[in-house]
């Protein structure tokens, strides 16, 4: 990297990665054309926090060591009239957004999505200016360390092109994730979100991205008020 590219990616702040989670009354598939539109469903009542998921992504997208596309994390959440907080698992991905603030945001257009809806980034076309980075709500995204580009997760798209499932589907022990087309009333992922309508969550709905990663399990009470702020969870590792 030279040195004005340095100079340009020193100015630039963090992300802030707290996790907004606030239930979602309704959700709908949003269609990216008319063809497939892909999307992620997670139960989290099936997830053990094993991490088999981590590291068959890291694994198959050789990320740099310390960096990882997908991962669990643990978070403590606080439930009144308990003396001690709960552990919950949350897997975190990106979430493929209908409306990805990541897009706009792009100065070389290298980030973009496709007609199925998968949000991708172009390494060829991008320059490391971490713009995407601070545009993500949802801390999904990062600068790759070996290639000093923008990387995140791609739901393996480079395997579900050849008929097979993302790493971290295949790898799951407890079947905690489903992905699948969510245009096709028929597939397992729009099968699992119209059996638990009234149970399905995503992240940070507030912000207007449409994410098409959605929870079952989260219930209402992991979303009290923590530091005074609705639906922040404590982190119990960092």
């Amino acid at each position: 990297m030279d040195a004005s590219k340095r100079q340009f990616l020193k100015q630039l702040t963090g992300l802030t990665a707290g996790a907004s989670l606030i239930p979602v009354t309704q959700v709908q598939a949003t269609p990216a054309g008319n063809g497939k539109r892909y999307g992620m469903v997670i139960d989290l009542r099936k997830c053990i926090g094993c991490q088999a998921c981590t590291v068959s992504c890291s694994m198959e997208n050789l990320p740099p060591v310390g960096q990882f596309r997908t991962t669990v994390q643990q978070y403590e959440v606080e439930i009144e009239n308990r003396d001690t907080p709960t552990q919950v698992m949350l897997p975190r991905l990106c979430n493929h957004c209908a409306s990805p603030p990541c897009i706009p945001v792009c100065p070389t257009q290298a980030t973009y999505q496709r007609d199925d809806g998968i949000v991708v980034v172009d390494n060829q076309q991008c320059v490391g200016c971490a713009y995407c980075v601070q545009a993500c709500p949802y801390d999904a995204r990062f600068i790759n360390h070996d290639t000093q580009t923008a990387d995140k997760c791609t739901f393996c798209v480079h395997r579900l092109e050849v008929g097979l499932l993302p790493a971290c589907v295949e790898s799951c022990v407890g079947g905690a994730r489903v992905i699948g087309d969510l245009n096709n009333p028929h597939s397992q992922a729009r099968q699992l979100m119209a059996g638990h309508a009234d149970d399905i969550k995503v992240l940070k709905p507030e912000q207007g991205t449409s994410p098409q990663v959605y929870y079952i399990g989260l219930g209402d009470e992991f979303l009290d008020r923590i530091d005074g702020q609705p639906g922040l969870w404590s982190p119990a590792h960092a």
